[in-house]
């Protein structure tokens, strides 16, 4: 097996010697050899259109967490998630784009609201649904569907239960605050920060009751929605996914230490610091957006819930299809459709 000194593979696949070290680290690129003497790396050629491939991903601006996802699949579904990826760039991009323009309109005074329509204001409408499966002794999931907070855990261990009712309980204080920092003066950060402090609190309180321990703990996924756009925390492998022109997109990454495998790389409890995933959405009329515990997703495919969300099914239906796959697990889902407000 050929191999190429990293200062060499940097030079032929365009990437830098600090980047393959982080791809490293990220177990992304991992080297064919490294030095026990000397922590020097070693690149087989054979990896160069991997590399390649991560390189052409990163100008696409895809986070490396989605580009780790991409490079596990085979070429046909890798191919499908890029154009999945760059149709929600594309939305994020049109929304922005009109948004500018009105701005630019409005603070220069040319606006012309003559014979325009106004901007329309979209509110979520939602609804949800839990069942126990058909082989679990206890449901051990929670959901909570507020005003502008949904959100869906799923516990596990002995005090799995009250691990998903504790993080789901500390993230309620944004559903019932009268004043939040979301759409002020913080802009984006204020949002994500307030989201990221509940989710921080939510861990120290499953760490609580797990003592210290990895025995128990539970997953989160939750949208807050601001009047204008909805942000995502995101840590396990509960999973949201958005449905827009009819094609499914899921807008989470698992946290698994393997995509065949069921154990967490990340959870809330065992008393580590919890990091979760943080994002963005700009929502557009018609979005369905649909939270759900793995109980769903281990049962029915993505291809089912997409049929079923276009349809206009809600979570009693997607929750039966998993009972007729036999439910091994829990299942909950949270189903939130974008309309324009009525007033």
């Amino acid at each position: 097996m050929e191999l190429l000194t990293i200062g060499a593979f940097a030079r032929v696949s365009r990437l830098s010697p600090k980047a393959l070290r982080l791809y490293d680290e990220l177990a992304l690129l991992r080297p064919a050899r490294v030095d026990p003497g000397t922590g020097y790396r070693y690149y087989a050629v054979g990896q160069l259109g991997r590399a390649r491939l991560v390189a052409w991903l990163r100008r696409l601006g895809m986070p490396l967490a989605e580009i780790r996802a991409v490079c596990a699949l085979e070429p046909g579904e890798a191919a499908r998630e890029i154009g999945a990826y760059w149709a929600r760039v594309e939305a994020e991009t049109a929304m922005r784009r009109d948004l500018a323009a009105f701005l630019v309109d409005q603070l220069t005074g040319t606006l012309d609201t003559s014979g325009r329509e106004p901007m329309m204001m979209l509110e979520l409408k939602h609804s949800a649904r839990t069942d126990r499966g058909l082989v679990r002794p206890a449901n051990q999931d929670t959901l909570y569907a507020g005003r502008r907070l949904l959100a869906v855990a799923d516990g596990f261990g002995p005090a799995g239960l009250a691990a998903s009712g504790a993080a789901v309980a500390a993230l309620r204080y944004l559903d019932e605050a009268e004043t939040l920092p979301l759409d002020g003066e913080l802009g984006e950060l204020g949002v994500l920060g307030a989201l990221e402090d509940a989710v921080r609190a939510a861990g120290a309180a499953v760490a609580d009751l797990a003592g210290g321990t990895k025995e128990d703990g539970t997953t989160l996924t939750a949208l807050l929605w601001t009047g204008s756009r909805l942000a995502l925390a995101h840590i396990g492998d509960s999973r949201a996914y958005l449905l827009r022109g009819g094609e499914l997109y899921r807008i989470t990454q698992d946290h698994r230490v393997s995509p065949q495998e069921l154990l967490l790389s990340k959870a809330l409890g065992g008393g580590v610091d919890p990091v979760p995933d943080l994002r963005l959405q700009e929502p557009l009329e018609g979005d369905r957006y649909l939270l759900c515990s793995d109980g769903l997703t281990e049962a029915v495919p993505d291809a089912r819930i997409r049929e079923l969300l276009v349809a206009g099914s809600g979570p009693r239906e997607l929750v039966a299809a998993a009972l007729a796959a036999g439910a091994p697990d829990n299942v909950t889902c949270v189903v939130a459709d974008m309309a324009v407000a009525t007033g």
